[in-house]
């Protein structure tokens, strides 16, 4: 772990202890001193991102508000020939399944097919789940901890598909084949892919904590 990715980490804690606090807290002094700690998180996520003020103060009515690990899902989309639906990621130009935050109100196993029908405009159905990934240990590139849901899902109606909703995430989208998946994959993709093409063989077992179910 680099030094920034250590400080990114304590930032992330001290997130989580100050949107826990600031939740419960009802004196003004102590909500006072939780907001000390938030402010003091930030300023640690904006050295370890390289970032300025400016570009972090944002985060602090939504990230930063938000205890515990951040939920997100991907929709491990494959069709009857093996092809997997990738898209290529606005915010890096890499390759990556289809994916995002989990909202309040659905199951993650919805929210993987909500994601993929507003970035693709495939809609799918989630049939296995892969596995819950911890972000701090697949090569996802973030400064936050989350964890992270992947579905193996299947289209609803094969070759069809609809105007996606949510394009602007997007530079474009494909189907690949196990053999002959992009090169510049999202280094978090790059080792959660192979884990749906195994469920997809027909191996069962669920993925957690760094290994395999079973």
């Amino acid at each position: 772990m680099t030094s920034a990715e250590r400080i990114a980490l304590w930032a992330d804690r001290l997130r989580d202890i100050s949107a826990m606090g600031l939740h419960f807290s009802k004196n003004v002094h102590d909500q006072e001193a939780f907001r000390g700690v938030q402010t003091i998180a930030m300023e640690m996520l904006a050295l370890a991102a390289d970032q300025s003020w400016e570009q972090i103060e944002p985060l602090r009515a939504t990230v930063f508000s938000r205890p515990t690990p951040l939920a997100v899902g991907d929709a491990a989309v494959i069709d009857e020939q093996g092809r997997m639906l990738l898209i290529r990621r606005a915010d890096n130009g890499m390759w990556a399944m289809p994916g995002g935050a989990l909202e309040v109100g659905e199951t993650p196993a919805e929210g993987v097919a909500r994601e993929a029908l507003e970035e693709t405009g495939v809609e799918c159905r989630a049939v296995s789940l892969v596995g819950v990934f911890d972000s701090r240990s697949c090569g996802t590139l973030s400064h936050h901890h989350l964890y992270q849901f992947v579905f193996l899902c299947e289209p609803k109606q094969p070759g069809r598909s609809r105007e996606p909703s949510h394009s602007v995430e997007v530079l474009g989208s494909g189907w690949f084949p196990e053999d002959g998946l992009p090169e510049d994959l999202d280094p978090g993709h790059r080792s959660r892919i192979p884990e749906a093409f195994r469920v997809w063989h027909g191996d069962s077992r669920v993925f957690f904590d760094g290994s395999r179910s079973g």
